[in-house]
């Protein structure tokens, strides 16, 4: 199973919640840093997008870590020449540790859909947003109904 996976380890980067509201990454693995063609240790993840897209990100990332659950942002990657693939980005918060504290930490994995040969080993210069999967907060408790009869 290992040998299906072995480069998911170098996908795989830390961001860390600055008191200036930057998500900065700590850590990226290498295929990260070959996707984006840089390192991003010590730069914010929000700089990756621009307008209203960086909005979105910011906002999942909040949710993610208000909630504590997991997220999904999927979208595309374009080249300087224009060549694209399909991205995905998921995100789960790491435990704030003591109770009630806040999270300010998040495992992150970079990857992309389908074939990364359609970037032609171009690094990704634009990053844009198609869709962003928000941590799902409903409650399922347990499901009782009264009923009266008189």
């Amino acid at each position: 199973m290992w040998a299906e996976h072995e480069d998911l380890i170098e996908r795989i980067f830390v961001l860390e919640l600055m008191d200036d509201r930057t998500w900065l990454v700590r850590t990226a693995g290498e295929a990260v840093t070959s996707l984006v063609g840089r390192r991003l240790s010590n730069h914010n993840f929000l700089d990756l997008w621009t307008g209203p897209d960086r909005v979105m990100v910011d906002a999942c990332l909040e949710a993610i870590r208000l909630d504590g659950g997991p997220g999904v942002i999927r979208g595309r990657g374009e080249t300087l020449s224009g060549a694209r693939a399909e991205l995905e980005v998921t995100l789960m918060p790491l435990s704030a540790g003591m109770a009630g504290a806040t999270r300010s930490r998040m495992l992150g994995l970079y990857q992309t859909l389908g074939s990364e040969g359609a970037l032609n080993g171009q690094p990704v210069f634009r990053h844009r947003v198609s869709m962003i999967v928000p941590p799902d907060t409903r409650r399922i408790g347990p499901k009782l109904r009264l009923v009266a009869s008189n």
